[in-house]
C-alpha cells in the first residue's frame, strides 16, 4: 500500500510532463486566419475523415494542429499521429458503442520527454498529417464509427470535436 502513493505520483508526473508551457494568446482575427471557427486559446487540433469509406480502402484520418497565437508554441508529439504509431491515442467505436480493438504498439516512455519529443508551430500557422487507422485499429465490420482523440493530457493539444464515418461494403 505504501507504493500506491508513490506510483500515483509517478503517473501524475507522466501525464503533466508533456503539457504546453508557452504563453498563449488569441484574437478573433488569428482564428479566422487559420480558417477554423474556434474559441480555444492556445494550440488546438481538428480531426477530419471522409464521410463514407468502402471496406478494403484505407481509413485515412487527417489531424491538423492550429496555432492562433501571436507567438510560436509547441506540443508533445507523443500520442499524436505526428510520430510513428506508438500508442492508442484515439477511441474508435461503432454506433453501438463497441470499441474497435487497438492492435498497434504501446510504447514505454522516459520522463520527462526529451526536447526531440516536441514540435514547434509558428504563430498563426498550422501543421497537418494523415494516418491510416487500419494500421492499428480492427475496423472490419460495415457500419458507422465515431472517432475521439483521447490524449489531450499527454500532448497538450485540445481537440473538442469527434468525427464519424460510415464503413460500407462496395
Amino acid at each position: 500500500m505504501k507504493n500506491f502513493g508513490y506510483m500515483l505520483g509517478i503517473v501524475a508526473l507522466a501525464i503533466s510532463a508533456c503539457s504546453v508551457k508557452t504563453r498563449r494568446s488569441q484574437t478573433a482575427d488569428s482564428v479566422a486566419s487559420a480558417g477554423v471557427a474556434h474559441t480555444q486559446k492556445g494550440l488546438f487540433a481538428k480531426l477530419k475523415i471522409k464521410d463514407t469509406i468502402n471496406t478494403g480502402d484505407s481509413v485515412l484520418l487527417r489531424f491538423t494542429v492550429y496555432n492562433p497565437a501571436d507567438t510560436a508554441q509547441q506540443f508533445c508529439k507523443w500520442h499524436t499521429p505526428f510520430e510513428p504509431l506508438m500508442s492508442k491515442y484515439l477511441d474508435v467505436k461503432n454506433a453501438a458503442g463497441e470499441e474497435a480493438d487497438y492492435r498497434g504498439p504501446m510504447a514505454k516512455r522516459i520522463m520527462p520527454p526529451p526536447a526531440s519529443s516536441y514540435i514547434k508551430i509558428k504563430a498563426h500557422d498550422s501543421l497537418t498529417t494523415t494516418t491510416d487507422l487500419l494500421k492499428a485499429y480492427a475496423i472490419s465490420k460495415p457500419g458507422k464509427y465515431i472517432i475521439v482523440y483521447n490524449s489531450q493530457n499527454i500532448s497538450g493539444l485540445v481537440v473538442k470535436d469527434s468525427v464519424d464515418f460510415v464503413y460500407k461494403v462496395r
